[in-house]
């Protein structure tokens, strides 16, 4: 299969008034769909990065999440809290940069995205397996019914979901009625405190909090005055390998989507 992430060159994305990053414009609007396209900005790369680190021991494959996401670099300021990204060839995980990352859905249903969206969530099923008593083992379909519950729910009141949440929805997933707290109890220190560096953004006050923001750099000469400003896109703090053993997930090794059609912005 063709990786459609040589068909974008770069793309315009802006900052919603939910302080997600979504995409206005690409270099392939022919075979792009921007309604309702989300992009990970780089805090939410971290944090999904930071996420999957636990899965590594139940085959978690960095791989597959490299290749679900195109990755962007911070081109330029267009104002008004739109961005110019240009596309790179680096690893989410490798890089020294702050990357945005677009999900490659041009294949919604079997491409790069939907494997790790069902890789993920193998890896998560054989941890929460491995770390909680339950009386009869959590099963793939259990886990996926339950999320596509939440998404179809989205999909009616015509809200469309971002990737950043429909990843931490499967990587921070617990049955009702489980504790989480023997499972991460440091995690939750270090979202505080990544949450207390967040500025509060006002909506008419967006495009000067970015451009104040010194957490991420424009990729701009560094001699040209203004054009070498910050800004920040406040995303939420927020992975999984394929399961060799169908029976501890209860699925027989089936692979089933979650994708859906985007909602409206």
């Amino acid at each position: 299969m063709a990786k459609s992430s040589k068909s974008l060159d770069w793309c315009i994305v802006r900052l919603g008034e939910d302080h997600n990053w979504w995409v206005d414009e690409v270099s392939d609007p022919l075979r792009w769909d921007v309604d309702g396209l989300s992009i990970v900005d780089p805090r939410q790369v971290d944090h999904l990065a930071d996420l999957v680190e636990a899965l590594r021991d139940y085959g978690f494959d960095q791989d597959i999440m490299d290749a679900a996401f195109i990755p962007f670099r911070i081109e330029r300021d267009m104002g008004n809290g739109r961005v110019r990204l240009r596309h790179v060839k680096e690893s989410l995980f490798e890089s020294g940069e702050k990357l945005f990352a677009l999900a490659d859905t041009i294949d919604e249903e079997n491409g790069p995205y939907a494997d790790l969206l069902d890789h993920v969530t193998r890896c998560r099923v054989k941890m929460l397996n491995d770390l909680f008593n339950f009386e009869s083992k959590l099963t793939v379909d259990e886990v996926e019914d339950e999320l596509r519950e939440d998404q179809n729910a989205s999909f009616i009141e015509g809200r469309a979901i971002h990737t950043f949440d429909e990843l931490t929805a499967i990587l921070e997933y617990v049955p009702a009625g489980w504790d989480t707290d023997e499972e991460r109890p440091a995690a939750k220190e270090d979202d505080e405190a990544g949450d207390a560096d967040l500025p509060e953004l006002e909506e008419e006050e967006d495009e000067k909090k970015l451009k104040n923001d010194k957490s991420l750099k424009w990729d701009e000469d560094e001699d040209e005055e203004s054009e070498d400003e910050d800004f920040d896109g406040e995303g939420k703090d927020g992975g999984d390998a394929e399961d060799d053993d169908a029976g501890d997930d209860g699925d027989g090794g089936k692979k089933k989507s979650r994708r859906r059609s985007r909602g409206k912005r």
